[in-house]
C-alpha cells in the first residue's frame, strides 16, 4: 500500500495544503470526521450572491490521504459552486467506489488520490473535504432560498 498510494504526487499534496485556518464571519462552516482513522477537517466558507466561492479557509486533523485532498480543493476552490462540487463530489465517489475516471475539470488534482480506490477503509478520509464543502454549500443555498 505504502508504495502504491503514498506517491510523490500525493505526498507532496499533502504537505503543502493552502488556505489553512479559519473565516471571520464566514457564511457557512461545516465539519467532516473519518471514524475508521480519527481524521477531522473542518472549514469555512464565503460565498457571493450568485453562489461562488470567494473565500475558502480549513482546519485539516487528517491522514496524508485527508490532507492531500483537502490541498487539492483549497488550491483551485476560489470561484466554485455547488454544481461544481457536487460534480468533485459524485467523480471521487465514483472513481473510489466504482472505478470510474479521475475527476477532471477543476479539481482534476484530486486524481492523485487514484490508488485509494483499493483500499476501501481509506475512502472517508479521502472525502472529508468535500463532504464538508457540500454540506457547507448546501446550509448557504438553504439560507437563501428561505430568506
Amino acid at each position: 500500500m505504502v508504495n502504491n498510494v503514498y506517491h510523490s504526487k500525493l505526498l507532496e499534496l499533502a504537505g503543502n495544503i493552502p488556505r489553512i485556518g479559519r473565516l471571520d464571519a464566514p457564511d457557512a462552516t461545516a465539519s467532516a470526521h473519518a471514524k475508521l482513522c480519527g481524521s477531522k477537517l473542518t472549514l469555512d466558507v464565503k460565498v457571493d450572491a450568485n453562489g461562488a466561492i470567494t473565500d475558502f479557509a480549513q482546519e485539516v486533523k487528517a491522514c496524508a490521504l485527508g490532507q492531500a485532498a483537502a490541498s487539492a480543493v483549497a488550491s483551485d476552490v476560489i470561484g466554485a459552486d455547488l454544481v461544481d462540487v457536487r460534480e468533485a463530489h459524485d467523480a471521487m465517489t465514483a472513481m473510489l467506489k466504482n472505478d470510474g475516471p479521475t475527476p477532471e475539470g477543476r479539481f482534476e488534482a484530486l486524481g492523485a488520490l487514484e490508488a485509494v480506490r483499493e483500499y476501501p477503509a481509506r475512502h472517508a478520509s479521502t472525502m472529508l473535504v468535500l463532504d464538508a464543502l457540500v454540506d457547507a454549500l448546501e446550509q448557504v443555498a438553504h439560507a437563501r432560498s428561505a430568506a
